[in-house]
C-alpha cells in the first residue's frame, strides 16, 4: 500500500530535530514494523531508531508479521491495517491470541478508516494512529502501549493465579472432608494430616489432596459393593 508522505513531515527530514528525544536511561522498546510500502517502512524504521527504539523485524505482510512476532518476541507490533495478503486486523487478532504480552498498535494512511467494536475487541489494539504520525506522538504511543501490554499480562497472570489458588483450596477442603469421615478426626486434625504428608513427601499439599480424592471409591464402585 503506497502512502505519499509530506516532505515537511517525513520522519527522515525531522529525525535530526528529534535526536535530543533519545534518552539513554530509558529502556528501548523492541518494535516489529509491518508495512507493505518499502519507502514508508524505511522512514518509520529510521525514525524509531533515532528515538531510541530497537527494530527487531521489518515485514511487508500480515502473515509475516504474525510469524516473525512468534520468533522475535517484540514489545510492540506496529501494524498497518491494510496489507496485501489481507487485513492487518486479522494479523493483529492472531498476534493478540497467540503471543501474550505483545502490544499491537494499528496505523493507517486512510483518514476515513474507522474500527468497528468487533475489530477493537478482537485485536485488543492499544492504539490506532494516523500515518504519518508526529514523531512525539509515535514515540509516546509505542512506550505507553508496551507498558500497558505488560500491565495487562501481569493482571491476567494474577487472575489466573487467584483462580488456581481457589481451585486448590476447594480440593484441599474436599480431601479434608474425606479424611474426617475415614479417620473420625476433626477438621484441624485432617488438615494437619495433609500438611505433614506434604512435608514428608516434599510435594505441594494440593497434590496430596488430589491423591486422597483419587483414592475415594466412585459412586459406581460403591454401588457394586
Amino acid at each position: 500500500m503506497s502512502i505519499a508522505m509530506n516532505p515537511g513531515t517525513a520522519p527522515t527530514a525531522r529525525a535530526q530535530d528529534h535526536s535530543s528525544m533519545t534518552d539513554s536511561s530509558v529502556t528501548p522498546i523492541k518494535v516489529l514494523i509491518a508495512e507493505d510500502d518499502e519507502n514508508a517502512r524505511s522512514l518509520i524504521t529510521d525514525l524509531l531508531t533515532t528515538l531510541g527504539h530497537t527494530i527487531v523485524a521489518e515485514v511487508s505482510t500480515g502473515r509475516d508479521a504474525f510469524e516473525r512476532a512468534k520468533d522475535v518476541a517484540p514489545d510492540v507490533v506496529l501494524l498497518d491495517v491494510h496489507m496485501p495478503d489481507g487485513s492487518g486486523i486479522e494479523a493483529a487478532e492472531l498476534i493478540t491470541q497467540s503471543i501474550p504480552g505483545v502490544a499491537v498498535v494499528l496505523f493507517s494512511g486512510d483518514q476515513t478508516l474507522t474500527l468497528t467494536d468487533r475489530d477493537v475487541a478482537a485485536t485488543a489494539a492499544i492504539a490506532f494512529l494516523p500515518k504519518p504520525a508526529p514523531p512525539r506522538v509515535l514515540d509516546s504511543t509505542i512506550r505507553l502501549a508496551a507498558t500497558r501490554a505488560k500491565e495487562l499480562l501481569a493482571a491476567r497472570k494474577d487472575a489466573e493465579s487467584a483462580k488456581q489458588a481457589l481451585e486448590n483450596r476447594k480440593t484441599i477442603e474436599r480431601a479434608k472432608g474425606i479424611l474426617m469421615r475415614r479417620t473420625g478426626s476433626s477438621e484441624q486434625e485432617a488438615y494437619r494430616i495433609l500438611q505433614r504428608t506434604s512435608q514428608d513427601r516434599s510435594v505441594p499439599m494440593v497434590e496430596i489432596a488430589k491423591a486422597v480424592l483419587a483414592s475415594e471409591p466412585t459412586a459406581e464402585a460403591k454401588s457394586k459393593t
